[in-house]
């Protein structure tokens, strides 16, 4: 074989592995975009593409090496009722509301397995397991920040409270998880 030959072949393979990769990474952008909608922007727009892009990858990774199980019907129970008594609460106490829903947030994590003790962990989790709800989560908890500075109003509590509302009746399970486990 010739060298121009050799060159060329050379050539033909290098610009095939860069239209590959190129591929690949449009692929996996548009992937981790549908899969993670408004937290995708969020994390590229702080980190950069590539480091965003590796984090939320990780964090998926992460999360589906976890054993996530579903909640007993005792557990479900006692969450609902946890709440219950929360939501009652919140007129008297809106801050302490607040901080409560995020305890028993905690608390149903936990008990599906997900890693909640290290605070980055547990909002990459919510992020990656519970994606439309991330911006609200991440809202909640800078309103729960706020409010431990004494800087966040009664109106920004009602709205965390709310955005805490509605991951957990996600995180709680329902009818769908129920049918799963039955069958």
């Amino acid at each position: 074989m010739e060298t121009w030959q050799i060159i060329a072949i050379g050539v033909v393979v290098a610009i095939a592995a860069v239209v590959g990769w190129w591929f690949y990474e449009r692929n996996r952008t548009r992937r981790l975009q549908d899969r993670f909608g408004p937290e995708y922007n969020r994390r590229v727009m702080a980190l950069g593409r590539r480091k965003g892009e590796s984090e939320l990858a990780k964090g998926e990774a992460r999360v589906k090496k976890l054993e996530v199980r579903p909640l007993s019907t005792s557990d479900r129970t006692r969450f609902m009722e946890e709440w219950r008594l929360c939501q009652a609460r919140f007129v008297d106490d809106p801050g302490g509301t607040v901080i409560e829903a995020d305890r028993i947030l905690i608390e149903i994590m936990r008990a599906r397995g997900y890693a909640v003790d290290d605070p980055y962990d547990r909002v990459l989790d919510v992020c990656t397991a519970y994606p439309r709800h991330s911006s609200s989560y991440h809202e909640a908890n800078q309103i729960l920040i706020r409010h431990r500075r004494n800087d966040a109003s009664t109106e920004d509590l009602r709205k965390a409270f709310l955005n805490f509302r509605s991951l957990f009746d996600d995180a709680l399970g329902g009818r769908d998880e129920e049918r799963e486990r039955a069958a």
